[in-house]
């Protein structure tokens, strides 16, 4: 087992021999069964849904040989014959292989498995690699097999996962003495070995063969002649356009149910995209199953240069998404049959823009991203087939039979129910500290993507690292005074995740002073963060709201002193009543476009602030004449509940302010104060 989790890790860490969670490996053995003591033969492989780059013991399947090889009997049964006729039970083979474990816990046994229990090798691997699915989608596969490895390695024409497939690669090798391996027909690659270091062996010889075939044997312009006017744009007007696309499109592609975005502008994109073919070839659509089951059967093109007008980009973005869900759904009922899952929407996955990149899209930000890594591996597909045949995946019909199996419709079905921020794009200024880190956290707990605004780069990069990963949370620097600089953090975040949905207005700071020592520095310092930065922050958020049409939330971490007029606190309290009436009039005037302004007026917020922890706090104590380490303390004692407010108190008023339940709220301001009756709304 240890050897099978190393090699499978040295297979998926390298992008050349599979993609993300595609294919699987498997080692046999034996162990002792703890119930008769006796030796029995098993087969370790790797489970549903795993990723052979990270794959430890408890992602594998452990099963019988014995049991599952005595499903032969049962499938022919089914069939009646060795022929197809089984193809039509092939689902009901599935759940038989649960019956064929052994032991407790262990991943859930994949389609695949029966190819690597029936096939009579000690180990056996079986990867998606692009060289290898270059050979698969050809459209003389099979002769250019023959040709590049002699008797090394067979065609085996394209069939279904699935037991059938199984038996097919068994007989292959049986067949075959000398065989290593086979190709998969608009599939991958499979090959075997007596020992876990001969199978690896083999796995790259394999890849490395048809690569060397392809580079050495290919035509130099696969994609054909450079189109004029579709080069790639210089990098910064590259970003400047797709940042200003991002909402757009992310829009558009969450017309039946909201995405996270994913965008790349690669070598491998534009190069594609700036060649003749482009339009032919994607409009092929991929082939290897677990490319299409992530990218859909194709991609949405556009059909305009990078330099057109931005305007004349959208409206035909517009047109070609309208046309993409036209004949989506049409392809759905050329196919469907009377038992096929519902449609499970017509908007693309994948959108490619010539001269700018591509825009990816999924449930999550890991599988936008990963469905665009698919993308990349089916562009270097065609380039392969292109190069030495012609890119001829498998049929519509087939592809079809793949995205809406049964089989994969339970997959998804088992899926844990989404977080209630989940597909959600938060950006939270002030976030590298006290409540904002609270905020950001909270928002990246039920499901939300978190960009962590701030202007100390080490403290924003410091809480991103706390809550996550890139697919979770990406830090930003940002100063909410500077408009172009929050412009820019606005870009970032339609980059980092496709667009925005709920912008936090939570940076700032406080002088605590009298009205005659308050100088006119402290007045427009005050101000400059919090009344103008909260301004200007949703000010360059609304129009990426706008320009995504899906509506969002904008939420004024403000405070009880709009409201009440506490001692020394004339630039702080002003610039606080200047947010909380921000909130009353951009509720009016964004409310036509489903966007929500609300706020949250906070007490003095001690432990674990930045503001007090900066000074304020000494300063308030002095005004009220407790020792600072009192003052969380007083401030609770001078409140109805008697109650201290901490930085998540202030977290679950944002969380609740939009995680839906208030969907038909807009203009609030909810007090997070513990009962201070003098700043009761009135």
């Amino acid at each position: 087992m240890e050897e099978l989790v190393a090699r499978s890790n040295r297979l998926g860490a390298d992008p050349r021999n599979t993609n993300y969670a595609g294919g699987n490996t498997s080692a046999k053995g034996s162990d002792v069964d703890p119930v008769t003591g006796q030796p029995v033969d098993l087969v370790w492989v790797k489970g549903s849904g795993g990723d052979l780059g990270t794959l430890t013991p408890a992602g594998l399947a452990v099963l019988r040989l014995d049991r599952l090889r005595g499903l032969v009997a049962t499938y022919l049964g089914f069939a009646g014959s060795a022929g197809s006729g089984g193809a039509a039970r092939e689902d009901e083979m599935v759940p038989l292989l649960d019956h064929c474990l052994h032991g407790r816990g262990g991943a859930a046994p994949s389609i695949d498995t029966a190819m690597h229990g029936l096939v009579d090798a000690a180990h056996v691997d079986h990867l998606h690699p692009d060289a290898g699915i270059a050979f698969a989608t050809a459209a003389d596969g099979e002769a250019l097999t023959k040709e590049c490895f002699g008797d090394r390695v067979v065609w085996v024409p394209w069939r279904r996962p699935g037991f059938q497939l199984g038996l097919d690669i068994a007989a292959v090798k049986q067949a075959n003495p000398r065989a290593i391996g086979v190709i998969l027909g608009g599939h991958g690659i499979t090959a075997w070995g007596a020992t876990s270091e001969e199978c690896e062996a083999n796995s790259l010889e394999i890849i490395r063969t048809a690569q060397a075939f392809i580079d050495e044997r290919g035509r130099s312009a696969p994609f054909g002649p450079a189109i004029d006017g579709y080069a790639a744009l210089p990098a910064a007007e590259r970003g400047e356009r797709a940042a200003a696309l991002a909402p757009v499109i992310r829009g558009l592609a969450s017309t039946d149910r909201p995405q996270v975005g994913h965008y790349t502008d690669s070598d491998v994109v534009l190069d594609f995209l700036a060649a003749a073919e482009h339009p032919r070839l994607a409009a092929l659509g991929t082939s290897c199953p677990d490319h299409f089951l992530r990218t859909k059967v194709r991609p949405l093109v556009l059909d305009l240069p990078p330099t057109a007008p931005l305007s004349d980009v959208v409206e035909r973005l517009r047109e070609l998404h309208a046309a993409y869900r036209a004949d989506y759904a049409a392809y759905y009922e050329r196919f469907a049959a009377p038992d096929s899952p519902p449609m499970r929407g017509a908007d693309p996955a994948i959108v490619l823009v010539p001269g700018v990149g591509m825009f990816s899209y999924g449930a999550n930000k890991q599988t936008a991203r990963v469905a665009g890594e698919f993308y990349v591996n089916a562009v270097n597909v065609m380039r392969g087939a292109e190069a030495v045949s012609s890119y001829a995946p498998i049929d519509e019909a087939e592809k079809f039979r793949i995205e809406y199996w049964a089989l994969e419709e339970a997959k998804l079905a088992r899926m844990p129910k989404p977080k209630p921020l989940a597909t959600r794009i938060a950006l939270v200024t002030g976030g590298g500290s006290g409540i904002g880190r609270a905020i950001a956290h909270r928002l990246a707990a039920e499901g939300a993507c978190v960009v962590v605004a701030d202007r100390d780069a080490s403290s924003a990069a410091a809480v991103a690292a706390e809550i996550g990963g890139t697919d979770v949370a990406v830090p930003v620097t940002v100063d909410v005074t500077d408009s172009a600089a929050v412009r820019a953090a606005i870009q970032a975040t339609v980059l980092a995740f496709g667009g925005v949905d709920l912008v936090v207005n939570n940076a700032g700071l406080s002088i605590s002073k009298p009205l005659l020592e308050t100088t006119d520095a402290d007045w427009d310092l005050q101000h400059g963060v919090m009344a103008r930065g909260s301004f200007v922050v949703s000010r360059a958020a609304a129009k990426a709201l706008i320009d995504q049409g899906m509506g969002g939330d904008i939420v004024y971490i403000s405070s009880k002193n709009s409201v009440f007029a506490g001692p020394n606190n004339v630039a702080y309290g002003a610039a606080k009543a200047d947010q909380a009436h921000q909130v009353r009039l951009l509720a009016a005037e964004l409310g036509g476009h489903g966007i929500r302004v609300n706020g949250v007026n906070p007490d003095g917020v001690v432990r674990g602030s930045g503001i007090f922890a900066g000074g304020w706090g000494a300063k308030r104590a002095a005004v009220y004449g407790v020792p600072e380490e009192e003052l969380g303390a007083y401030y609770a004692q001078r409140t109805i509940l008697k109650r201290e407010v901490l930085p998540e108190h202030v977290a679950n008023a944002v969380f609740a302010l939009t995680a839906g339940d208030l969907s038909h709220t807009t203009g609030l301001h909810i007090p997070v104060d513990a009962g201070v009756a003098a700043a009761f709304l009135r």
